[in-house]
């Protein structure tokens, strides 16, 4: 047995307008400092209150957001009693909107506690609006919430099908601010997610079609967007493409490279998109290694985006091909991490991958011996053989 969850999607120019049809008295917006300075806060603000909410705000959403930041916004949210709670932002802004709500909801419940076999029982004080205003993570469709445990310095997956957003607004005017590295790096998380939801074990008919959709827009209209970002076309699709692939994978699920990039991006504190991204390409020669894994789910990606060849290495090589035109690292020392300080927490990385929820739908899963050499392979940037 299989769900597909999904909230109710307004996608498209003027799409935040559907918050002037909003019924209810309070609103918690849940942001980062920064959308406030830009006025994209009071863009959202102002549709509320036209709906007739007030309004409070909690704007001290960090990137890769903390278990104790969230804990502050739920008690915001205690404070003030909202009726509908509004994450505005990338994907930190959204995961930590998901766990202030759930928080709010059961404050007697500490984040770690948050899993889909327990009961939540939310939508008793209030609902959620998902607006994301970066074009990669897909958070507006998922139930997942990514949270940074500090302590142990590790990306921590919580979540529950409950948690899903009532209500997603995918509006691509949102995105224009957005400068040419944060496209680039959101938009190969989006990539990340569609090639993994595609190929993961855990795949179904009803999100294959949203992966292969979201991989062949994202090839096409990535470049463009980071070239030209008041390109409203390439903005739109790219927008669009972000959310199928959320809704891809999220009703999937990911895979290794997302194993091994949330510990390094929790290690190193790496852009989540990038972290992923870089690891893809290996991942994909891993599982295609000849005799192993399931390389023909990468030939039918391959040629279902117009790859001319059929097999998952020239696939892998064909991401390698867009993060370069884009101006994205191919390996990790590339992305500026030194080699003495990798190695050191090589073993943390190892462990650590290991113990995260996306490898256990890896097409191929690898051995100790084996992860650590993806690890260094992925550092000096050699194709995968073995």
């Amino acid at each position: 047995m299989w769900y597909f969850v999904s909230p109710q999607i307004v996608f498209g120019p003027d799409s935040l307008e559907a918050l002037d049809e909003l019924n209810g008295s309070r609103a918690l917006i849940v942001t980062d400092a920064n959308l406030v300075q830009l006025g994209i806060v009071e863009q959202v603000q102002a549709h509320l209150q036209k709906a007739g909410l007030s309004v409070s705000l909690f704007d001290q959403v960090e990137p890769d957001p903390s278990v104790q930041t969230v804990q502050r916004g739920a008690q915001v949210a205690l404070e003030h009693q909202p009726d509908w709670i509004v994450g505005l932002g990338g994907g930190s802004s959204m995961d930590a909107a998901k766990a202030i709500w759930v928080l709010y909801e059961r404050p007697d419940l500490h984040p770690a506690e948050i899993n889909p076999f327990m009961p939540l029982g939310l939508r008793q004080k209030a609902r959620l609006i998902t607006i994301p205003t970066t074009s990669g993570t897909g958070a507006e469709v998922t139930w997942a919430i990514v949270l940074t445990d500090t302590e142990e310095q590790r990306k921590m997956g919580v979540g529950s099908r409950e948690n899903c957003a009532d209500l997603a607004i995918v509006d691509p005017a949102l995105t224009v601010n957005m400068p040419p590295q944060l496209t680039a790096d959101t938009g190969l998380d989006a990539l990340t997610h569609a090639v993994e939801g595609f190929t993961c074990s855990w795949h179904t008919d009803f999100t294959d079609g949203l992966c292969i959709q979201a991989t062949r827009m994202i090839f096409q209209y990535l470049p463009r967007a980071v070239e030209n970002g008041s390109d409203m076309e390439a903005r739109e699709r790219m927008h669009n493409a972000a959310t199928c692939a959320g809704l891809g994978f999220g009703n999937a699920m990911a895979s290794l490279a997302h194993a091994m990039g949330h510990t390094l991006g929790a290690l190193f504190h790496l852009p989540h998109g990038r972290a992923v991204s870089i690891f893809l390409p290996y991942t994909i020669e891993f599982f295609s290694h000849e005799g192993e894994g399931e390389p023909a789910r990468f030939a039918a990606l391959a040629d279902a985006v117009g790859v001319n060849s059929g097999w998952g290495l020239t696939l892998a090589q064909y991401i390698r091909d867009l993060c370069q035109r884009i101006g994205n690292p191919i390996s990790v020392a590339q992305a500026g991490i030194e080699q003495g300080d990798y190695l050191a927490s090589l073993d943390k990385l190892i462990e650590d991958a290991f113990n995260d929820t996306q490898i256990l739908t890896a097409v191929r899963t690898p051995t100790y011996d084996q992860l650590r050499q993806l690890f260094l392979y992925a550092y000096e940037g050699r194709p995968v053989d073995f």
